[in-house]
C-alpha cells in the first residue's frame, strides 16, 4: 500500500452526455496541503450547490487527511455565445408575435438581436449533477495518484535519514565504554596523587581508598549509560520503516514515533560525556527534526 502525502494538485473535467438537453462542460480543480484533519471547502457554481453533500461524501471517502479545496465551473453552448436558432423556436416565436400585434396594433417587430436573445434564452437547461460528480471523480483519482507519488519521495527520504541515525547510534555504542574506561583511569591517577597525604592525616587503608575511587568510577558509568537510550532508538527506527513498508495512513503514528526519537537524542546529549557523544547527539537532533517536518505532510 502506498504512502500518501497531504500535498498534490489535479484538475479534471467532464463532458454531458449527448441528449442531456444541450452541450456543456464540467471542470474540477482539487488543492491540498496538509492538515492535522480533513478540511474540506468546495467553491462550486449557485446551479451546483444541492451536490455539496455528494461532494463532500465523495471526497471524504478517498481522502482522509488535509486541507482540501475543491472549484468546480461550468461552461455549457459550446464556445459559441450566440448557437443557431431551431425551426420550432422561430416558428413559436413567429406566432406569437402575430398573435400580439393582433391584438396591439401598434406594437412593433421583433429585432434580429432579440430574436436571438430569446432563443437562447429558452434553450432547455442542461443537467450537470452527474457531470459534475464525474469530473470529480476524476480530479479525485488524480489528486490520489499525485499525492502517492508526493508519499513516495517522502518515504524515500524517511528511509534515508533512517540508515543515517542507524550510523551515528553505531558510532555512538562502542564511545561509552571507553569514556567509562579513561574516567575510571582518571579517579585512580587523583586517588593515587591524595593518598599520600591522606595516609599522613588519617591511618586510612589503601584498599578502602582504592575500593571508593572505583565506587567513584561505577556510579559516573551509570550515570552516562546510554545503552538503554540506544536500544529504544534502534527500535523505534525499526517500527517507521516497517509502517514506511507496509504504506496506509501513517502520518500520526510516524509523528509520535518522531517525538520519541527527539526524546532519545536529547537524553543522549544530556548523559554525554565526551565530544564525540555530543556531535553525535547534536547530529541526530538536525536528522530528526528534517524527519518531523516531513511527517507533517503524510496522510
Amino acid at each position: 500500500m502506498p504512502v500518501y502525502s497531504m500535498t498534490g494538485y489535479a484538475a479534471a473535467a467532464s463532458d454531458a452526455p449527448s441528449g442531456s438537453g444541450g452541450a456543456a462542460t464540467v471542470s474540477a480543480e482539487l488543492r491540498s496541503v496538509n492538515g492535522r484533519f480533513l478540511d474540506l471547502s468546495l467553491r462550486v457554481p449557485d446551479e451546483l450547490r444541492a451536490l455539496e453533500p455528494a461532494l463532500r461524501e465523495l471526497i471524504g471517502q478517498a481522502l482522509r487527511r488535509g486541507k482540501v479545496e475543491l472549484r468546480l465551473a461550468t461552461q455549457q453552448g459550446g464556445t459559441d455565445p450566440w448557437p443557431t436558432p431551431g425551426t420550432d423556436q422561430l416558428s413559436r416565436l413567429a406566432r406569437l408575435e402575430s398573435h400580439v400585434q393582433g391584438w396591439l396594433p401598434q406594437a412593433r417587430g421583433l429585432s434580429v438581436a432579440e430574436v436571438l436573445q430569446w432563443c437562447r434564452g429558452s434553450a432547455p437547461v442542461v443537467d450537470l449533477a452527474e457531470t459534475a460528480l464525474e469530473a470529480t471523480r476524476r480530479c479525485v483519482e488524480g489528486l490520489r495518484e499525485a499525492r502517492a507519488r508526493e508519499g513516495q519521495r517522502l518515504a524515500a527520504m524517511l528511509l534515508e535519514r533512517v540508515e543515517q541515525l542507524r550510523t551515528l547510534a553505531a558510532r555512538a555504542q562502542p564511545l561509552v565504554p571507553q569514556v567509562v574506561e579513561r574516567q575510571r583511569e582518571r579517579f585512580l591517577e587523583r586517588w593515587h596523587e591524595a593518598l599520600g597525604s591522606a595516609q599522613a592525616a588519617a591511618a586510612i587503608p589503601a584498599q578502602a581508598l582504592q575500593e571508593r575511587a572505583l565506587n567513584e568510577a561505577a556510579a559516573f558509568a551509570l550515570r552516562i549509560d546510554v545503552a538503554e537510550e540506544l536500544t529504544r532508538l534502534a527500535s523505534h527506527l525499526d517500527e517507521i520503516e516497517r509502517l514506511l513498508t507496509a504504506g496506509g495512513e501513517l502520518g500520526k503514528r510516524l509523528d509520535f514515533l518522531i517525538q520519541e526519537l527527539q526524546r532519545e537524542a536529547n537524553t543522549l546529549g544530556s548523559k554525554s560525556a565526551a565530544l564525540e557523544l555530543t556531535g553525535i547527539s547534536v547530529e541526530m537532533k538536525v536528522l530528526i527534526e528534517q524527519m518531523r517536518e516531513q511527517v507533517q505532510n503524510i496522510e
